[in-house]
């Protein structure tokens, strides 16, 4: 760790630096009174322009301040800084960024983007939590947030003051659209406003279950309302029914408004509503309105067409959003993005979404692929797909000092460069099932690989009945029947040639069932344009002659901590802190941030929790984690590891955690923020078999520590040309494309087990061709079980294998195949072996 002298010596050269910094910007800027007021800049790495990087606050000051938030400047410590919503308007890009919780007001900011990417920051800005946007058609303005901006540019402010709150949807007005728009908040208070003078009323206050208001849309005469979190019903204020409002299962709401009462229409988690006019808000709209929200079991998407609702289900991608509380899920969209093409964000998967979408005509909705950005809002601007972005908070993240988000900029094709269109969803889980009743539809187009799991939690034997509608048109086709013994269980994997719209189950009696999918797609060749993208990244045989680094984004300025050091042993040995520079991403010596040295830390703390950087261990047969619920275990990468000198876990997008666990890439649910993350979700996203010192995320950018010295300089690589310090970097979703999820690994390697004994769980999601090699040193029947389901704890019998005595038996899983775990035991005490190659 760094001494005090070297901490004096090299603040020492602050001025100089900075003196040096000015000739070589990549990034130029005008302040006044304190304040930034305009950043420009060109430099750009992986769709991500860091000038465009958006904090809580603009101060030219950049510490981020301690002064509470409602003293009469909005100075505040603020844990987040996601950007909330974006709008085109007269050309220009609008976007706002909102706060963890400031109904009354923050530091946050209007920005306003020209053509060039110049990027002006509104000086009366009042920040809060806002997410909402809409073009008000009679009266020529853009409302994004408590901002009203004419077709002149000319922006107003409603004041927070007399509408506080965290708006999150706007929508028209029932009774006089006109004049009126309605205002929509986290916490479940509608407001009306006029448009003219910007005067807002209050008309209710939390009237509806569920709370963390997220969308709000009229159509077919009725205003309609989502709230995505449970857990704080304010029950005494509904101004509903409340007969069967509480109980397991009940978070959010879906809800209508005819302007005098409310009426509930479903208690799940909701989010987007909108319509094919989204933020062009159209008087007397008819059109089919959409609305996304999820369970425990899938996704729920619900159409409302000529006034009936209807339900279709799609798999998740990942589990992040899924906590009740809906923290997590900020604000996943369907808007159109280009020429009359629609795109949804939902779970971590991009779809392709049809504008034509209603009861009658169902087709088109296809996966695009998954993604690790955290994004609250898309849209087409400037001849580009523009991504907005929750990317570094520091509410349960102590390796970052200020909260941070950027936008990417890129074409609509590089989405399905990400990750792959794998996700998972059940019809059933462990549900009492009506005989002869189909299920609600689950999306079956547009899967390269789909595999149906079916338990029978019964003590009857069942017969479920498959159907498909093949057109989207709602003639379902009988596919096939299933017989299920009573306790039984049988997997299906659906025939690539066959080709549907969506898919629904029906049971010939009364039966406890789960029915769950998992749709993954096959591995693809890496584009030749990615096999270079990494190549700077020191692998093991560069120990000795790389840079490695330690990164920290600065509490007391905009800057980047860079600890450079040396890995011995199975330590990390700093020798020289630099920062890298905000503007002129050149490196300047000095540790000026005492904060940063938390980044050298092994253990951490946070609000009480104890967050340790050493979190694997392995042995000779795997990876192992140690969790609150449990061993885990996972394959190996390619070569060996000095695994307590590289960074294992970190939060890179807000409230989500990626590992670096043995040369591969995982990410991993939270339940709760600084809490241990729910690795029985955990999904592997590339494996790298690199020698990754650190991974942060700092100006929208992705950055990796663990540079060869002989790198060559790329559009990816930062280096310092004195010290050799050196960064790579990126774009977050650029882990992609590192290749597909590889290993090896097993359970037992040569292991006494006992007979009936069980095993630890061996990751099985996310791998693509995967091959078992059983042996044992007595002839003895091995049974892999197999956990398919989040939301059950039941693990599953997948097949039992006769293995001979001193021989190896080796099984290849069917293509498609897939589960989340898998376990073996053995009926004989013994020594045996059973080990998993993913290739």
């Amino acid at each position: 760790m760094l001494s005090l002298f070297a901490f004096l010596f090299f603040a020492a050269c602050q001025s100089q630096q900075e003196t040096d910094q000015e000739t070589n910007s990549t990034a130029t800027f005008t302040e006044q009174d304190g304040y930034y007021q305009t950043i420009s800049g060109s430099f750009e790495a992986s769709g991500v322009y860091p000038h465009l990087t958006t904090y809580t606050h603009s101060r030219t000051d950049q510490k981020q301040s301690y002064v509470p938030h409602h003293s009469k400047d909005r100075l505040s410590e603020q844990w987040e800084c996601g950007i909330g919503a974006l709008a085109e308007w007269q050309g220009k890009l609008y976007m706002i960024n909102y706060a963890a919780h400031q109904p009354k007001g923050s530091e946050h900011s209007l920005y306003i983007v020209d053509e060039d990417l110049n990027m002006e920051i509104f000086p009366n800005s009042v920040g809060g939590t806002p997410a909402a946007r809409m073009i008000h058609q009679e009266s020529n303005q853009l409302f994004i947030g408590h901002y009203a901006i004419d077709a002149a540019g000319k922006v107003r402010v409603i004041d927070i003051e007399k509408m506080p709150g965290r708006m999150t949807a706007i929508a028209r007005h029932l009774s006089d659209p006109e004049n009126m728009i309605y205002y929509y908040d986290m916490e479940g208070m509608l407001y009306e406003v006029n448009v003219h003078t910007l005067a807002p009323t209050l008309l209710s206050d939390d009237p509806l279950p569920g709370w963390h208001g997220k969308g709000g849309y009229t159509a077919q005469g009725k205003l309609f309302l989502a709230n995505n979190g449970g857990g704080r019903d304010a029950v005494e204020k509904w101004q509903v029914d409340t007969t069967g409002m509480l109980g397991p299962e009940k978070f959010g709401v879906l809800a209508a408004y005819d302007g005098e009462q409310y009426t509930v229409i479903e208690r799940k988690q909701f989010t987007d509503i909108t319509t094919k006019h989204g933020i062009n808000a159209v008087p007397n709209d008819n059109s089919p309105l959409w609305t996304m929200g999820w369970d425990k079991r899938s996704v729920r998407l619900k159409v409302l067409d000529q006034g009936e609702w209807h339900t279709f289900l799609l798999p998740k991608a990942t589990y992040n959003n899924d906590p009740g509380h809906g923290w997590f899920t900020e604000w996943p969209r369907i808007r159109e993005i280009h020429d009359g093409r629609f795109m949804m964000d939902m779970h971590g998967m991009f779809y392709d979404f049809p504008p034509d979408f209603n009861a009658k005509n169902t087709g088109g909705v296809r996966p695009i692929g998954s993604h690790l950005r955290y994004i609250p809002d898309f849209l087409y601007w400037n001849g580009k797909i523009v991504l907005a972005t929750d990317e570094v908070s520091i509410q349960g993240n102590p390796l970052a000092g200020q909260p941070q988000s950027n936008l990417w900029m890129g074409d609509f094709s590089a989405l399905s460069e990400w990750g792959p269109a794998s996700a998972y969803g059940a019809i059933w889980i462990e549900d009492d099932v009506t005989p002869n009743q189909p299920s609600l539809p689950f999306l079956f187009a547009g899967f390269d690989q789909r595999v149906l799991h079916l338990t029978n939690h019964s003590d009857l034997p069942i017969s479920i009945t498959i159907e498909t509608d093949q057109k989207g048109n709602g003639e379902w086709v009988k596919q096939s029947h299933i017989q299920l013994p009573a306790g039984g269980y049988q997997f299906e994997i659906f025939a690539t040639g066959l080709q549907a719209e969506w898919i629904r189950l029906s049971a010939d009696q009364p039966a406890k069932l789960t029915a769950n999918f998992h749709y993954t797609q096959k591995s693809k060749a890496q584009p030749k344009e990615h096999r270079n993208l990494f190549s700077a990244l020191a692998g093991n045989t560069d120990l000795n002659s790389a840079s490695f680094t330690k990164l920290y984004p600065n509490h007391d300025n905009f800057n980047l901590t860079v600890f450079s050091g040396n890995i011995e042993g199975d330590k990390f040995e700093s020798v020289t802190a630099m920062e890298l520079d905000k503007f002129s991403l050149e490196f300047i010596p000095g540790l000026r941030d005492s904060s940063a040295l938390r980044a050298l830390a092994d253990t951490l703390t946070w609000n009480k929790h104890i967050l340790p950087q050493q979190v694997f261990g392995e042995d000779e047969t795997s990876v192992f984690l140690e969790t609150k619920n449990g061993r885990l275990r996972l394959p190996k990468g390619q070569t060996d590891y000095p695994s307590p000198a590289l960074r294992q876990v970190r939060e890179l997008q807000s409230e989500r955690v990626l590992a670096n666990f043995h040369g591969t890439f995982y990410e991993l649910p939270l339940e709760i923020v600084g809490e241990e993350p729910i690795y029985a979700k955990m999904r592997p996203v590339s494996t790298h078999n690199r020698m990754i010192s650190d991974f942060a995320t700092w100006n929208g950018l992705l950055l990796l520590g663990g540079i060869k010295s002989d790198a060559v300089t790329s559009p990816n690589l930062l280096k310092d040309p004195v010290s050799g310090a050196a960064v790579w970097i990126g774009g977050i979703d650029d882990l992609w494309k590192f290749g597909k999820p590889t290993g090896e690994g097993g359970v037992w390697k040569n292991t006494p087990v006992k007979a009936g004994v069980r095993s630890d769980l061996f990751l099985m999601t996310g791998y693509d061709q995967k091959t078992v090699s059983i042996s044992t040193d007595r002839d003895a029947t091995v049974t892999l079980y197999i956990h398919t389901c989040h939301y059950s704890d039941e693990i599953v019998p997948y097949q039992s294998f006769e293995v001979k005595a001193g021989e190896t038996l080796e099984h290849q899983f069917p293509l498609g195949f897939s589960a989340h775990w898998v376990a073996a035991e053995i009926d004989k005490d013994c020594t045996a072996t059973v080990w998993f190659t993913y290739e």
